[in-house]
């Protein structure tokens, strides 16, 4: 939860380098926080009819929209590619694979063009 508060904090910083663990504890209780958004609007009447979902998971999506594309632009630093690496999901299907190895790469170790190792060490 810790990791999730941090990127939070961090709303829009698009500099710097973010951690595999920072980004993947994000994504894990982004979707978490998303299902029971789902959960609620289901639970309150607020879904869609032709959907699961309504107000509340909408506007849980437009608050955390900035503070994921931050992350994941940090995570690309982090691998030594720029954060417009991510326009690389655009393209179907190859795009988002090669984003997703992308991410779950091990990032540079010591400095990068980006900044420091977020790790503190020079080792992997």
């Amino acid at each position: 939860m810790n990791w999730y508060i941090k990127v939070i904090k961090n709303y829009a910083v698009f500099s710097g380098r973010a951690r595999r663990k920072e980004y993947w504890m994000f994504v894990l209780f982004n979707i978490i926080f998303a299902f029971v958004a789902v959960l609620l609007d289901n639970a309150f009447g607020t879904a869609m009819e032709d959907t699961s979902y309504g107000l509340i998971y909408s506007l849980y999506m437009l608050a955390v929209l900035i503070p994921s594309l931050a992350v994941s632009v940090r995570r690309l630093h982090d691998v030594g590619k720029s954060g417009w690496f991510i326009l690389i999901s655009l393209i179907p299907l190859i795009g988002t694979i090669w984003l997703l190895v992308l991410m779950v790469t091990d990032g540079q170790s010591g400095k990068n063009s980006y900044g420091a190792n977020p790790k503190g060490t020079g080792k992997k």
